[in-house]
C-alpha cells in the first residue's frame, strides 16, 4: 500500500492509493496520528479503504512529505555502505573516520519536511559546500523497546525516501553533525510511505540519485553495513522509539564530497533522489 499527505482544496489529507491509482481519504488528522494508532484498528482501516473506489487523483492534489511535520527528530545512520565510508574517510579522514564495529548514529533536526517538488534552502550565506544524500528511511507503527533484532520488523509500518542533505563545512567543522544536517529544509521527505507489505524483509531495492541529469549515486538498499533489525534493536535497548519514528538508514557512495574535486550544490541544481517501488523525490536548489 502506499501513502500519501496531500493537499486538496486547502485542506489536508490522509490518503491511500487504490489499485486504480486513485487516492481514498482515510480518517485520521495526519500520517502521526495513522502510525500511533492502535495496529488492529489502523490495518482494519486501511482493507476497508483499500476495498473503497477513490475519488482523487494525484494530479488534483498538491503532495506534501507522507510526515510533513515528525514527532522527534529523524535518527540517522552515518557513513553506512562501504564505499561512502570510504569516500567519506578520504574527504575528511578526521571527521569520518568512525570506531570499527560501531555505528555512527545522529539526530537530524526536522521540524518540517518538504515535500516532492518543493524548492529547498541552500543557506548559502552559511554553507560553501552543500551535499545531498539519498536514504532509505524505516517508519515504525508500533513503540518499541527491549526489541529483539529477530522480531524488529514487526516494529517496521513501512518505507519512505529522505535526503539527508548536507552542509559539509558545518558538518565537519563543529564535529557533531547536528547543525551541518539540521538546517531549516534540509530534510525532504517523499513522494510516499510504502507499507512494508510491498517487499521483502529488509528490502532490497535499487536507491539511485540524479544531479541535473547526471547520474551521481547507483546502490541497493540491502548493502547496509548495519542492517535494519541490528538498529532497532540497538537503538532500543536504551531508548523507547515512539512509533512513527523515522530512521534513514544512510545513503551509498556517489555524494558530492565524493568527487575530485568535490561535485557540491548549487543554486538552481535540481536533485532527483529514487528507490525503486517508492517513487520519487525531486527538488531544486534555492
Amino acid at each position: 500500500m502506499k501513502l500519501y499527505t496531500v493537499v486538496h482544496q486547502g485542506r489536508t489529507l490522509v490518503c491511500l492509493e487504490t489499485q486504480g491509482g486513485t487516492l481514498v481519504p482515510l480518517p485520521y488528522q495526519s500520517m502521526n496520528h495513522l502510525l500511533m494508532d492502535e495496529p488492529e484498528s489502523r490495518d482494519a482501516v486501511l482493507e476497508r479503504a483499500a476495498q473503497s473506489l477513490g475519488t482523487l487523483t494525484l494530479g488534483a492534489v498538491e503532495v506534501l512529505a507522507p510526515i510533513p511535520q515528525p514527532r522527534q527528530d529523524i535518527i540517522c545512520l552515518g557513513m553506512n555502505y562501504q564505499a561512502h565510508k570510504s569516500e567519506a574517510e578520504d574527504f575528511d579522514a578526521e571527521a569520518f573516520t568512525r570506531q570499527k564495529g560501531k555505528a555512527v548514529y545522529f539526530s537530524k533536526r526536522a521540524s518540517h519536511c518538504p515535500g516532492p517538488g518543493a524548492s529547498i534552502p541552500g543557506h548559502f550565506d552559511l554553507v560553501d559546500s552543500l551535499d545531498y544524500e539519498t536514504e532509505l528511511a524505516v517508519v515504525l507503527g508500533r513503540d518499541a523497546k527491549n526489541v529483539a533484532e529477530a522480531d524488529a520488523f514487526d516494529y517496521v509500518f513501512g518505507y519512505t525516501i529522505v535526503n539527508d542533505i548536507s552542509a559539509r563545512n558545518l558538518q565537519t567543522g563543529h564535529k557533531q553533525w547536528t547543525f551541518g544536517k539540521g538546517l531549516d529544509g534540509f530534510a525532504p521527505m517523499g513522494p510516499c510511505l510504502v507499507t512494508k507489505d510491498a517487499f521483502a524483509q529488509p528490502p532490497a531495492l535499487p536507491i539511485r540519485t540524479w544531479v541535473n541529469g547526471e547520474a551521481r549515486q547507483d546502490a541497493v538498499t540491502d548493502q547496509l553495513i548495519f542492517s535494519i533489525p541490528h538498529i532497532i534493536h540497538e537503538l532500543s535497548q536504551g531508548m523507547t522509539l515512539l512509533a512513527g519514528t523515522i530512521i534513514a538508514t544512510g545513503t551509498p557512495a556517489g555524494v558530492g564530497m565524493g568527487f575530485t574535486p568535490p561535485k557540491f550544490l548549487k543554486a538552481g541544481d535540481t536533485v532527483r533522489c529514487e528507490i525503486e517501488g517508492i517513487g520519487v523525490l525531486e527538488h531544486t536548489i534555492l
